[in-house]
């Protein structure tokens, strides 16, 4: 968990980065930006208040972490940061080369130093890269002659970080350990930031190994089990409920443990073993045995175990608790029924 409380902002650079497809260029400024403890509150609220995720990155490279551009200019200022405006420049030209996508568009690019943050316990410096791509309007008052006047002007609504990351100085060996804000990521071209720019894989913890069980235990029930077995769509939202309630209950993943209390029946264990295997291979990730559960991967990657069954277009049953209290079956007209179960009715 970050936390910024005591974070200090002790320098700051800024360069206006376009769309290298529109041949808009970049404005390089001169120096680093002065500025007051006002404005640097100001600045630290816009840039440090949206890192609030437990899911961390590090730097990577297809070949080697050496070659990761981004990554060297980081190595550098951490060493040198009177260095920082020279890989400022290098920074947005990097930026610049990425922004190929005729949709990207322009901004600022801030490069910031800030010491005193904390990550994981740990005090540290850390250096800051945000992009701010969308201006908002607003009204400034004022009187003239005993009248009020407003003026439209255009700015930077410090309560929304378009794009931006955390880098921590530690785990340099590994690529560092950051966090990262996106909240134009819904396009494919918003993409660029992580992908091309940053290159970036996520950091394998706690947080990535909640996630990565939960998804595969998810397509497993959703779409490997009904190939294999005679399941229907109640004994499918049982099994993602348990799963859940076991995510939430327990301190430790343990996934012989979690087979048995969840799955039960020895042959559909086998069958998700075989399932995670598959999934692994083909996607290149890995997933531990036993770890320690992250809550806020749980509370994240509950949101897609859906507890509903959909019934034609005229019901929906919200599943949660004993699945012994409901029954399904095929009437003497061939109707579909379940047959639900109660004790009191609110």
């Amino acid at each position: 968990m970050n936390h910024f409380d005591n974070a200090i902002i002790t320098k700051i650079a800024a360069h206006h980065v376009g769309n290298k497809n529109n041949e808009e260029g970049i404005n390089f400024s001169k120096q680093l930006i002065e500025t007051n403890e006002s404005i640097n509150n100001l600045l630290t609220t816009y840039f440090l208040t949206p890192f609030k995720s437990s899911e961390y990155f590090r730097f990577a490279h297809d070949t080697d972490l050496k070659f990761n551009e981004v990554y060297q200019y980081i190595c550098n200022i951490f060493d040198q940061p009177e260095t920082l405006f020279e890989k400022s420049i290098l920074l947005s030209k990097a930026l610049y080369d990425q922004s190929i996508h005729p949709k990207i568009k322009s901004g600022e690019l801030y490069v910031v130093f800030f010491k005193d943050c904390v990550v994981e316990g740990e005090l540290t410096d850390a250096i800051g890269l945000f992009k701010s791509e969308n201006k908002d309007v607003f009204l400034k008052v004022h009187t003239e002659n005993g009248q009020f006047v407003f003026e439209a002007e255009q700015g930077i609504n410090i309560n929304r970080l378009d794009k931006g990351c955390i880098i921590f100085n530690t785990e340099r060996e590994k690529g560092f350990m950051m966090s990262i804000v996106d909240h134009t990521n819904k396009n494919s071209e918003a993409l660029y930031w992580m992908n091309q720019f940053l290159h970036v894989k996520q950091r394998e913890d706690e947080y990535f190994y909640t996630q990565n069980v939960m998804s595969i235990y998810n397509q497993f029930v959703k779409e490997e089990l009904p190939k294999q077995f005679e399941v229907t769509k109640g004994d499918q939202v049982d099994l993602m409920q348990r799963s859940v309630d076991y995510f939430k209950e327990k301190e430790e993943f343990v996934l012989e443990d979690f087979a048995e209390e969840v799955l039960a029946q020895p042959e559909i264990i086998e069958s998700f073993h075989q399932f995670k295997e598959e999934v692994i291979k083909e996607k290149e990730i890995e997933v531990a045995d036993q770890f320690n559960i992250n809550e806020k991967a749980v509370k994240k990657e509950q949101k897609n175990f859906k507890s509903v069954i959909k019934l034609d277009k005229n019901f929906h049953i919200y599943v949660h608790g004993n699945r012994n209290l409901m029954e399904s079956g095929i009437d003497e007209d061939g109707r579909k029924y379940y047959k639900i179960f109660y004790q009191e009715e609110s």
